[in-house]
């Protein structure tokens, strides 16, 4: 009988070899070119879920962490070990908007909870991004609440508003405060803002290209209260200043964040002297009449970062310029940097009545063909230690590594929508636009970061299921043929036997 079966199971081996032809996978690691690759652990937190990942290079899982509520959107991994990320907890207020949060939480490698900052109310919500300090402090994006009366009284147009407006706002939290963490420092755009619609208000000026460093409040005039919708936050520690990324007005924006507090609101002030005026403003100088429409270089940009120092092209500001509106003809994203013109004193050039340059940015990556990669929202970018460029299509879960010379060194797509992974041969649902598996941002984290210290890095099997996977360890292999072969009764579980062939190695039946 044992020789019978062992006969009939090579004939069914054969049969099931012939029979089925191995698909491309349609989630986890799509490719994996040996030798090109970054090396380290890639980290994201999905959009939909509320469990944060760590995957190698081979798309094992390392690590997960698991939280109570839905990204509201950034995570990030610390020195210690730790795990800062944002949350969604839902609001019973009046700011429900794309990207929107109103909790920071830190846990501990093992998942317990190190402390939470709320800022969810009536007069604020965080929102987007957040940026670890090196002091330990945190940098966050909110909205506050502005009435209509207020932006009419700040030289809105009353055509333009509706009920209420949001204008953004930064703090700096210290998370070691007594009594919990406290708000440490802040900038209000509100502070800054400058117009030519209403004479008769306090900030008007005729000529607004003579105030680079001020904000129009009448750019991006509609109803929306959304205004500025700030959706990246970065700090340069040598520098002590801030980068914003704001996709209303398609520009990238630099602040001073050496002032205190009363010079943060004003117009003087801190290293720069210039208060909490931007320093630099790049992107769209349409906003401010100093361009046109031809001038523009951004299109509703994301995830903007300095790249750090020692990598290729330290010290430009790298985006992902997600290109809605882009002009051509053809919508298409594209992985640019830029070098600010930076002087010895820390702050920007420009030619008096000119926009700052530079005139075009460096661009570092546009798939082929070009609309193959189109991202209208979320998405970013990370510069690698060995030059490649780590990107992160974000509506489609998708996320590339590439060389630079424009070759794919790899490639994953999240499996993990609203109710938890997929299995291996599923595809995520959803629109065009946006996919059930979207993911805000992606990183990826060096073998050497100071917070794998002491940490297991033991990898697993995959995070997506696999159909075939009968001793449940991620993977479908010889235990799988030998555990449906040790289960067989009379008749013969013949087609466990070739979910398992067809499945090997991870493909699709």
């Amino acid at each position: 009988m044992l020789k019978l079966r062992i006969s009939c199971f090579s004939l069914v081996a054969c049969v099931a070899s012939a029979a089925f032809v191995q698909a491309d996978p349609t989630v986890g690691l799509i490719d994996h070119v040996e030798g090109t690759t970054s090396p380290g652990y890639t980290f994201f937190s999905p959009m939909a879920y509320t469990s944060s990942y760590l995957v190698d290079l081979q798309g094992r899982l390392v690590h997960q962490w698991d939280h109570d509520e839905i990204p509201g959107n950034a995570a990030y991994l610390l020195h210690d070990g730790s795990i800062l990320r944002t949350a969604n907890p839902g609001s019973d207020f009046h700011f429900t908007g794309g990207g929107q949060g109103g909790i920071v939480t830190s846990q501990d490698w093992d998942g317990t909870l190190e402390w939470t900052f709320e800022y969810n109310d009536d007069q604020h919500r965080l929102h987007h991004d957040i940026e670890p300090m090196p002091n330990g402090n945190v940098l966050m994006i909110a909205w506050e609440y502005k009435s209509r009366s207020e932006a009419i009284q700040s030289g809105r147009d009353p055509s333009t508003v509706g009920s209420e407006l949001w204008p953004d706002v930064i703090i700096e939290v210290d998370p070691t405060a007594p009594g919990g963490p406290q708000i440490v420092w802040e900038w209000h755009a509100w502070d800054h803002l400058v117009q030519n619609f209403d004479e008769t208000r306090d900030n008007y000026q005729e000529h607004l290209w003579e105030h680079p460093g001020l904000i129009n409040i009448n750019f991006y005039a509609t109803p929306q209260p959304d205004w500025l919708h700030l959706n990246a936050i970065d700090y340069h520690p040598e520098l002590d200043q801030i980068l914003v990324s704001c996709p209303r007005f398609k520009e990238v924006w630099i602040i001073d964040h050496s002032t205190t507090i009363e010079e943060a609101a004003g117009h003087a002030g801190g290293d720069s002297g210039m208060g909490g005026d931007l320093l630099y403003r790049w992107g769209n100088p349409r906003t401010w009449d100093a361009g046109t429409t031809t001038d523009q270089r951004l299109f509703a940009q994301h995830g903007a970062n300095w790249i750090e120092p020692g990598l290729d092209g330290e010290g430009q500001i790298l985006f992902f310029n997600n290109g809605v509106g882009r002009p051509g003809g053809i919508e298409y994203s594209s992985i640019e940097s830029i070098q600010p013109p930076l002087n010895a004193a820390g702050t920007y050039d420009r030619e008096p009545g000119a926009p700052y340059g530079p005139d075009e940015s460096t661009v570092t990556y546009v798939h082929d063909p070009p609309g193959d990669l189109y991202a209208e929202f979320l998405s970013g970018a990370q510069r690698l230690p060995n030059g490649n460029t780590l990107i992160c299509d974000g509506p489609h879960g998708h996320f590339y590594e590439v060389t630079p010379a424009g070759e794919i060194a790899w490639e994953y797509i999240n499996p993990v929508v609203v109710d938890g992974p997929l299995y291996q041969c599923e595809e995520p649902t959803g629109t065009p636009t946006m996919l059930e598996n979207n993911t805000f941002r992606v990183l990826r984290y060096g073998p050497g970061f100071p917070g794998f210290k002491g940490q297991d890095l033991l990898p697993g099997g995959p995070i997506e299921l696999y159909t075939g996977d009968y001793t449940g360890d991620g993977l479908v292999n010889v235990s799988d043929l030998l555990h449906v072969i040790a289960g067989w009764g009379d008749p013969w579980d013949i087609e466990d036997l070739l979910l398992v062939i067809a499945s090997w190695g991870g493909a699709c039946p």
